[in-house]
């Protein structure tokens, strides 16, 4: 049964209390360093771990992919997790599953552990991955929801830029170096678990848990008189229907699945659309046309800078512009850089030229795909099956990056570091009119609002 939503009211600058919002948005998005952390440290210690365990193109992708892994079993415990203790519980678990296993990684006496090590990683990558921007979309108004859950993106590409120049500065240390690349994840994890004992549990949990009080006592911390009565009402709007607690099959039920089909095809298109291949492989292309390590290295300092000003920039466009016209923008973007990417690589051009092309595509992609997926995956879904509905598509991205970086090295051994480009070229083309077709703006309207036109489509 459809449930009119009232529309959201008219708030001044005074009816949110914009330094608390931000301050626990930033403290939850900690999560998004940890991600940016697990996923830049494998560039700057593949050349070291390659020499340390006699790495062939199989087990390089493997040993890359297995975070991915690690990170598909964590979206599936932490939506679970989250729909049925709260959003605060699991990313605590989060942090202390990643700080154990950034150890363990640094001490790793041989090859199986250090995988089975960063497997373990990847579950807490993977919690944290989904509950971060789900949880920083149900604490933040609906007029700057979208520059909020950009925070977490914002994180990510922070931790992959402060772990870039530390896998530099370290990369003259020795051939150990890449244990303290490993171990030194372990800061910001603790970091992170302080932070989140700080953080209240999630005001729409709450209420879909039946705790109104206290989700009203956060409400109020939150914003204005005008602000809590609005939410509240429209909260108990969606308590009033007596929804049973989701599981996974739920997924599968009419009234959700265009949402479903909407989130899982943009989490699968941000992986194939092939940029974490440039992230994770930076060494391999750079080598390709003759860079030496410290070239190499120094690359991925570049990539770090130029995503984090593109995402930046990003913020200040997600909630002006919207999710739609960023996408299309990223998607027909990418596709155009590929091909170049792929023509320089194939003629051996020199390093500059390729430079210029990888960072003109890490531009792309951190004012688009980047932060806008994860956007539209924290927004689309129902509160009653949010946190399931996020850990799939959650976990249908990281599938699909698991498939990407695997295949990679293999595919580059076969036909050439220049020939996957041409496939991720044409992903990209496909994804511009799938995203045309099929995904509807979202900006300036609230969860339940969006729960509604949704459950119309």
């Amino acid at each position: 049964m459809s449930h009119a939503i009232p529309a959201p009211p008219a708030l001044g600058d005074s009816a949110v209390n914009t330094s608390y919002v931000v301050g626990i948005a930033f403290i939850a998005a900690l999560g998004g360093y940890l991600f940016g952390f697990d996923f830049a440290v494998i560039s700057g210690a593949l050349p070291f771990l390659r020499r340390e365990f006699a790495l062939d193109a199989w087990w390089e992708g493997f040993l890359t992919g297995s975070l991915a892994l690690g990170c598909m079993v964590g979206c599936l415990v932490a939506g679970q997790l989250a729909d049925r203790y709260g959003r605060r519980p699991g990313l605590l678990l989060a942090a202390g599953i990643f700080a154990g296993s950034s150890l363990a990684m640094a001490l790793a006496p041989g090859l199986a552990l250090f995988v089975v090590a960063r497997f373990a990683a990847g579950i807490g990558v993977g919690m944290a991955s989904m509950l971060s921007p789900l949880y920083i979309a149900e604490v933040s108004p609906a007029a700057v929801r979208g520059r909020n859950v950009a925070i977490n993106q914002l994180t990510v590409v922070v931790g992959i830029l402060v772990t870039n120049l530390v896998n530099y500065f370290l990369a003259d240390h020795g051939p150990d170096a890449w244990r303290w690349m490993f171990g030194l994840g372990a800061v910001p994890a603790l970091l992170f678990l302080l932070g989140v004992l700080w953080l209240p549990e999630s005001p729409r949990w709450l209420a879909q848990a039946g705790q109104v009080p206290r989700a009203e006592a956060v409400l109020r911390k939150i914003g204005n008189p005008a602000f809590v009565e609005a939410t509240l009402a429209e909260l108990a709007v969606r308590a009033s229907s007596g929804e049973p607690r989701a599981r996974f099959r739920d997924v599968l039920s009419a009234d959700v699945r265009p949402a479903v089909v909407v989130g899982v095809a943009l989490a699968v298109f941000q992986q194939f659309c092939g940029i974490n291949v440039v992230f994770n492989y930076t060494s391999t292309i750079f080598a390709a046309v003759g860079a030496d390590l410290n070239r190499q290295l120094l690359e991925t300092i570049g990539i770090g800078v130029v995503n984090l000003v593109f995402t930046l920039v990003a913020m200040f466009l997600v909630d002006r512009l919207g999710r739609r016209p960023l996408l299309l923008f990223g998607a027909l973007g990418l596709t155009v850089s590929y091909l170049a990417l792929a023509f320089l690589l194939q003629t051996h051009a020199a390093p500059g030229l390729v430079s210029g092309v990888v960072l003109a595509a890490i531009g792309t992609y951190g004012l688009s795909l980047a932060p806008v997926t994860w956007v539209v995956i924290s927004e689309i879904f129902p509160t009653r099956i949010r946190g399931v509905a996020s850990s799939v598509a959650t976990v249908a991205l990281w599938g699909a990056y698991f498939v990407l970086v695997f295949t990679f090295p293999i595919l580059a051994q076969a036909i050439g570091t220049y020939g996957p480009f041409y496939l991720y070229s044409g992903i990209c083309l496909l994804g511009f009119f799938f995203v045309r077709a099929k995904v509807k703006e979202t900006k300036g309207q609230t969860l339940e609002q969006l729960e509604e036109a949704f459950a119309r489509h």
